[in-house]
């Protein structure tokens, strides 16, 4: 009897022990769901809140915050290890998005064909996209965005990969030579890739070694853009030998871009540091998601719409060149006002195709039919330094125009060149552009 008493005694005991452990791990779980709707509730939402590779907790993340904080916070520390984010797809930005990016690194994947983040209004096969709106993404102390160690591809739709450094439009790639893998760029290759949105911030923030274009916009208003560093060489080191990447462009602005504000940019680039491009290219058209164009939306020029204007471009450095402005056919791009902008060329990064051809270019010729007389107008640019092959480059039939304050040292004989009859441009004003001797080093 005594033995029976004492067994269950043991048996309650255990019994009460195993209760009391499941209260606690059930308590810790509800602590632990409580703590992660709480961070909901107060804002704070993070990749390291969720399970999977780190593309897929950012964008569970940010699927988690969409409707309710709307906002994302990527930190320093990597849950899965380490302090860097390694993507492999591009993450998709809905409306209503703040996107934190706190003193962190975020490298694309050796396995990533893909940009690292694209509104999510817009990719393959999406042929009608709708609008987005309001979307940001702000850098908090130290933030880079890196390309991958070894890119699969880099360059535009135009460039053939390959695996060496030889001439013609071609660009560095690991896929270059693998079956069923596509042989050229696209616009997968731009690191940041916007498009059809209203509203859009991006600051603080540098991008190292974007495998085309480091952000690229089209049909997009309402833009901020502050306090961006790219450090985007033609030459990258891969596995110890030194490969070409071509058309490193910092900022583009394609079809139908307005309401641009963009200010303090600095740069080493293999190309134009910001680009305005406004092309009607007939008949070399892709349509809304084609994989093999170098816009992700349609690159026919299908009226005012698609024209470029009111951009404010301020403070602004590279080592190549600087603002370049594009227009072709009946495209039009007007009212750009350009304060500040100095281009210089580095001892110790080699000048990407042999030296800067312009401080600012308006006009451009080679993106189809010659631009219509008068279709770029009202280009506003004051405060100029450039010590390449010409201050300023004029290229087309441009109207309206004023171009004040410059300070050109480089080898061509005026400050301002025109590669087009001077008689065929319309109210073109030029005040104190100065040339002078380039004193050595």
């Amino acid at each position: 009897m005594f033995r029976i008493k004492l067994k269950s005694t043991l048996f309650f005991i255990i019994l009460q022990c195993c209760i009391l452990q499941i209260e606690e791990s059930a308590g810790n779980t509800k602590k632990i769901f409580t703590a992660l709707e709480q961070n909901k509730a107060g804002g704070v939402i993070t990749p390291n809140d969720f399970k999977g590779t780190d593309t897929e907790c950012i964008q569970s993340a940010i699927n988690a915050a969409k409707g309710s904080s709307d906002k994302v916070v990527i930190p320093m520390h990597n849950a899965r290890g380490g302090n860097i984010w390694k993507i492999d797809r591009a993450i998709l930005l809905p409306s209503n998005m703040s996107l934190i990016l706190d003193n962190c690194i975020i490298q694309l994947s050796d396995q990533c064909r893909d940009n690292m983040f694209r509104s999510d209004n817009i990719g393959v096969g999406i042929t009608n996209p709708g609008w987005n709106y309001n979307i940001s993404i702000v850098g908090i102390g130290e933030v880079q965005l890196r390309g991958a160690e070894n890119p699969r591809s880099t360059g535009d739709a135009y460039r053939t990969l390959t695996l060496t450094n030889e001439k013609g439009r071609v660009s560095y790639g690991s896929d270059a030579g693998k079956e069923g893998m596509k042989q050229k760029g696209d616009w997968r290759n731009n690191m940041i890739q916007i498009a059809k949105v209203d509203g859009f911030k991006f600051k603080n923030i540098t991008i190292k070694n974007s495998h085309a274009w480091a952000i690229s916009f089209e049909r997009t208003k309402n833009v901020e853009l502050s306090s961006l560093r790219f450090m985007n060489p033609e030459y990258i080191q891969v596995n110890g030998a030194e490969v070409k990447t071509y058309n490193k462009d910092g900022i583009n602005l394609r079809h139908g871009c307005k309401y641009f504000r963009i200010d303090n940019i600095t740069g080493i680039n293999g190309d134009d540091l910001i680009a305005l491009s406004s092309l009607d290219a007939a008949p070399y058209y892709h349509s809304n998601g084609d994989i093999n164009s170098y816009q992700v939306t349609s690159t026919k020029w299908t009226g005012s719409e698609d024209d470029t204007e009111q951009v404010f471009i301020t403070n602004c450095q590279t080592n190549y060149t600087g603002v370049a402005i594009r227009a072709s056919d009946n495209a039009s791009i007007h009212h750009v006002y350009i304060n500040g902008v100095i281009t210089k060329a580095r001892p110790d990064t080699s000048p990407p195709y042999g030296g800067s051809p312009y401080t600012v270019l308006v006009g451009g010729r080679g993106y189809g039919d010659n631009s219509v007389r008068g279709k770029i107008n009202n280009i506003y640019a004051t405060n100029l330094f450039g010590d390449g092959k010409s201050l300023i480059l004029v290229e087309s039939q441009v109207s309206d125009c004023q171009f004040i304050n410059g300070i050109y040292t480089g080898a061509a004989p005026d400050a301002i060149t025109y590669n087009v009859d001077k008689k065929t441009t319309t109210n073109i004003t030029e005040v104190n552009l100065i040339k002078v001797s380039n004193s050595p080093e």
